[in-house]
């Protein structure tokens, strides 16, 4: 067996040899494929659903058959699309279908209005399992319903950025999608979340994968500029910079669709869908936390703190008791 040691170390040192290598160039062109799969990813409660709810609708006035689907363990993304409705889950439906000795059909998990089709894989309660886990099990689903066969010119998936799990990252690890796009705002924190992302593209195009980010939407711009930095600084273009204005608060809140040619902002999600329509998918240059956080004014980032040292003694506070030292000193002779 011993022989068989330099066998395994050389094949170890090859893994570790093509991971370095640089083996994805920036891709130039747009994807080839009759479906473009788009992966959406933001931080929690920074706009995804709102600006994926309007982007789908504006692409499906526009004459194209768009399929949105929610891979958020909220099960929120279509709220927006149905008036506040809540779509019964893919893993939900499946579970009680599955009780009653019945199969999962179409009509039971994908909805339509203003001609988007939509759907939500869903998630398990707190506590009861993991989210990750339920985003593998939904997707294994949609392989069962037919996915593959399926004839859309856009499959947009809804993804959480702020969760690390294995599941939430399936279209960039499986080269599921061909392209990424973050939402993010004029904040640290969501930034810090398209960077992880950018991140994770960055790996798995090390590891051979194909998948690029084709941009960022910034939502709720107030014009302070540190989203339009990230971009350029990653490498990556600002495809639409949605405003922080207080009647897209309002018709958001009331679940009102504004992605229409009867909206005043139809303008804006038209310029968007074209956007994403042909931004090709690039390698991103992630930022380090240094990086990051030189985008922002140092005195809200704070600026000038220095990381001191605990003390053993700091460690136990009011039980800390002198010990003797066990160092021999020896007296001047």
């Amino acid at each position: 067996m011993k022989d068989d040691v330099p066998q395994l170390t050389d094949f170890a040192q090859r893994l570790r040899d093509e991971a370095n290598e640089d083996l994805a160039d920036q891709v130039t062109q747009e994807p080839t494929k009759k479906t473009q799969i788009i992966a959406i990813y933001g931080k929690g409660g920074i706009g995804k659903s709102f600006t994926l709810a309007n982007l789908s609708h504006m692409m499906a006035e526009q004459g194209k058959r768009v399929l949105l689907i929610g891979c958020d363990p909220k099960s929120d993304t279509t709220s927006l699309l149905f008036g506040g409705k809540a779509c019964p889950t893919i893993i939900e439906t499946s579970t009680q279908k599955n009780l009653s000795g019945e199969q999962v059909a179409i009509g039971d998990v994908c909805f339509k209005r203003g001609g988007v089709f939509a759907m939500e894989l869903g998630g398990p309660e707190v506590g009861r399992g993991c989210g990750g886990r339920g985003i593998i099990h939904g997707f294994e689903l949609l392989e069962k319903l037919g996915f593959h066969d399926w004839d859309f010119d856009y499959v947009l998936l809804d993804f959480l950025g702020d969760v690390v799990c294995g599941g939430f990252g399936l279209p960039i690890a499986r080269d599921m999608a061909q392209k990424v796009i973050l939402v993010a705002s004029n904040d640290l924190q969501s930034l810090y979340v398209a960077n992880n992302v950018c991140s994770a593209v960055e790996y798995f195009r090390k590891m051979g994968g194909n998948v690029g980010v084709a941009g960022l939407v910034i939502n709720k711009d107030d014009g302070s500029g540190e989203a339009q930095a990230f971009a350029e600084v990653a490498g990556i273009p600002v495809l639409a910079a949605i405003p922080q204005d207080d009647d897209l608060r309002k018709k958001s809140a009331n679940y009102q669709i504004v992605g229409s040619a009867k909206s005043q902002w139809g303008g804006l999600f038209a310029e968007l869908a074209e956007a994403v329509s042909l931004a090709p998918p690039v390698r991103p240059t992630p930022l380090d936390q240094d990086g990051l956080l030189g985008l922002f004014d140092g005195s809200e980032t704070g600026e000038g703190i220095t990381l001191e040292p605990a003390t053993d003694a700091d460690m136990r506070g009011k039980n800390a008791v002198p010990t003797e030292s066990l160092e021999v000193i020896y007296d001047d002779a």
